[in-house]
């Protein structure tokens, strides 16, 4: 069975022109009904799999997702998007990764290459400064991930119920002096909403906050560590699992502190250098594949403007 059949060999054993073939491999319409099923059965009978970055370069058959990350090193980011790529590519589709940096600028930029290729529509991770205005000409093409934003499908995590499941699941346990580490809150989603969220759920159980909030790295989390690791510390919450790295770095070089940690994600690192985390995870690639699905409904014309909300769920029994 060929795979190396090229459109010119499809034509000629369907009896069609070339361009008849590319139409329909691109799924385009105007082919005659009973051409489209001649030639989809030669494709079929020789398993002919087109190049999907060849027919992306093709002027007007362009079949690409932009997909613009925060950051390439992000754990939970890195999960969507793999989990969101085989759809993608199950429906016909490329897929071009960009990188924001969290830079407005470059969200901008991107947007505007990304309109010149002509890209179908676009998957945006996206981040505190972001406005309705920047995405302008992208409506029923871009479905926004981590924030929501007036007239656009969006999937976004709860996190203040995140916060709050983890603060009363430490109590549970038997923790009263419950810390935590978080992010600033010029970041609204992972900084600001996750930090009132604490002081929110200390309030309601009665326990006394203490905080510190810093950047998303793990040197980060080191560096702030001792602020939260108190000796009447017994258990920190930790906004990321990335900062969890951080505490966990501090605590080995502190043995004699015996404190609980717990953090809202699931990187598998986390959890096989130290089973013993308390860990919180939304579904990085049920958001992924959310996004993914919404995406190519509005492409098809088959869906109006959805936001998500994934709540999370503990994986650890701790």
């Amino acid at each position: 069975m060929s795979k190396r059949l090229t459109i010119k060999d499809i034509a000629r054993l369907s009896g069609t022109g070339k361009s008849t073939v590319s139409r329909v491999i691109n799924q385009q319409g105007d082919v005659h009904p009973q051409t489209r099923q001649r030639i989809e059965a030669v494709i079929k009978q020789h398993q002919f799999i087109p190049s999907r970055s060849a027919r992306a370069m093709r002027v007007n058959e362009s079949r690409v997702i932009g997909v613009i990350l925060a950051r390439l090193d992000s754990a939970a980011e890195n999960q969507a998007v793999s989990a969101m790529l085989p759809l993608l590519y199950q429906y016909g589709y490329d897929a071009m990764v960009l990188e924001s940096r969290f830079s407005t600028t470059k969200v901008t930029e991107h947007l505007q290459v990304l309109g010149q290729r002509e890209v179908d529509g676009v998957i945006l991770f996206g981040f505190t400064g972001l406005t309705t205005g920047m995405l302008a000409g992208w409506e029923n093409k871009l479905v926004l991930m981590v924030q929501s934003c007036r007239g656009f499908s969006s999937v976004c995590y709860d996190d203040a119920g995140a916060v709050n499941l983890l603060a009363s699941h430490l109590q549970q346990l038997g923790h009263r002096n419950i810390s935590y580490l978080g992010v600033n809150e010029e970041d609204k989603t992972t900084g600001g909403d996750r930090y009132r969220a604490y002081l929110s759920a200390c309030q309601q159980l009665k326990l006394t906050p203490l905080a510190a909030l810093g950047s998303l790295d793990y040197h980060s989390g080191y560096d702030l560590a001792a602020q939260v690791c108190t000796d009447e510390t017994t258990a920190v919450i930790c906004a990321t699992d990335t900062l969890a790295l951080g505490v966990y770095k501090y605590l080995r070089q502190n043995p004699q502190k015996n404190i609980q940690v717990a953090a809202i994600g699931n990187t598998p690192l986390l959890g096989f250098l130290f089973p013993d985390v308390v860990m919180l995870e939304f579904g990085y690639a049920t958001a992924g594949k959310l996004a993914a699905r919404q995406l190519i409904a509005h492409l098809s014309r088959a869906a109006p403007v959805r936001s998500f909300l994934l709540k999370g769920k503990l994986t650890s029994d701790f």
